[in-house]
């Protein structure tokens, strides 16, 4: 029964925990990516690089406040300074709309048109950030390093394996969900929220009803924005910042997306732990795992390891082309692609 504790505790060390961190990391960036493309219908590929913009201010105000003697106790100084990286990149998105976004929508450009406008605005945002803060890695956590810490866990239970949780671990999981619960809560019981989803499901009619599209589009952008803040303020807290990395994350979070069912919110959450756990299975070492549950004389010499870690970003994809084959729709039938 001991070796079977100790099995489980090495599991929640090296999957479970990581897998819901990061789970929560990508639905939250996916949320954002689903609900550009189901009120202004493209695929922003700008999307990574504009979490890492709104991680990049919050860090800035972060370095600023720790110079000036002011923390937050045991949490990271970050969460004050969240705020003002998500005004940032509000109204980086705001500019973005104004100069590219909105001249194709005048023309009622194709999709594939904005497609390719944000993948300009990409680049342009990836230049500026590297241009601002550089391209190394960057951390910024402070505070309490732990919630729980390996030692004391075994010395509270008497097991040989220790379950170590960082505090940044549950921050993401808390924030995550007082987020998600007031986007919900937004989109189904706020005039706006109303509006948005009258507009995603029928443009026209929408119109028709008096909704005003612009301030639509307005609210649409801020949301996406904060949602990416968040979501790539919480990664590099729990990782570390890099902007090369947020590039990286894109299609990750795209996967997240397409597989929940793109334009479906509930589907991008689904689809964030679907992928975080895949990646996070299939990537992990399972020798010592397996050598708790087996006999001594069975216990295997490799690392029991299906793909390294190098390779983890290609389960990403091999999931999203598997899903564009068999279920176009994803799991929550979003839009097809």
């Amino acid at each position: 029964m001991t070796d079977i504790l100790n099995a489980l505790v090495l599991l929640s060390n090296f999957v479970l925990v990581p897998g819901l961190a990061y789970g929560s990391q990508l639905a939250l960036g996916a949320l954002g990516v689903t609900l550009v493309y189901a009120v202004l219908r493209f695929s922003n590929f700008a999307h990574g690089d504009l979490m890492a913009f709104g991680a990049m201010c919050t860090i800035l105000v972060t370095w600023g406040l720790q110079s000036l003697g002011v923390s937050f106790g045991p949490l990271p100084t970050a969460l004050l300074a969240l705020p003002l990286g998500i005004i940032g990149a509000v109204l980086l998105s705001l500019v973005f709309d104004r100069f590219v976004y909105r001249f194709y929508r005048q023309q009622k450009a194709a999709p594939v048109v904005f497609v390719i406008a944000s993948v300009g605005v990409m680049f342009m945002i990836n230049g500026l950030v590297r241009l601002i803060i550089g391209p190394d890695d960057q951390r910024f956590t402070d505070g309490e390093r732990f919630i729980i810490r390996a030692r004391e866990f075994r010395e509270w239970t008497g097991l040989s394996e220790g379950l170590a949780i960082r505090t940044t671990q549950g921050i993401t999981v808390l924030v995550a969900i007082v987020v998600v619960i007031a986007l919900f809560w937004f989109l189904n019981r706020s005039r706006m929220g109303k509006a948005m989803r009258a507009y995603s499901d029928n443009e026209d009619l929408a119109l028709l009803s008096g909704i005003n599209p612009d301030r639509v589009v307005l609210y649409a952008w801020i949301i996406a924005a904060a949602l990416a803040t968040i979501a790539g303020t919480l990664y590099g807290l729990d990782k570390s910042f890099k902007p090369f990395t947020y590039f990286q994350l894109l299609l990750p979070i795209f996967a997240s997306a397409i597989v929940g069912g793109i334009g479906n919110p509930v589907g991008a959450i689904a689809g964030g732990f679907v992928i975080a756990f895949s990646e996070v299975t299939v990537t992990y070492a399972y020798k010592k795992f397996l050598t708790y549950l087996v006999p001594e004389s069975w216990a295997p010499e490799g690392l029991v390891q299906l793909l390294s870690t190098d390779y983890k970003f290609a389960v990403s994809f091999v999931i999203l082309v598997l899903v564009l084959l068999i279920r176009p729709t994803g799991i929550f039938r979003g839009r097809v692609i």
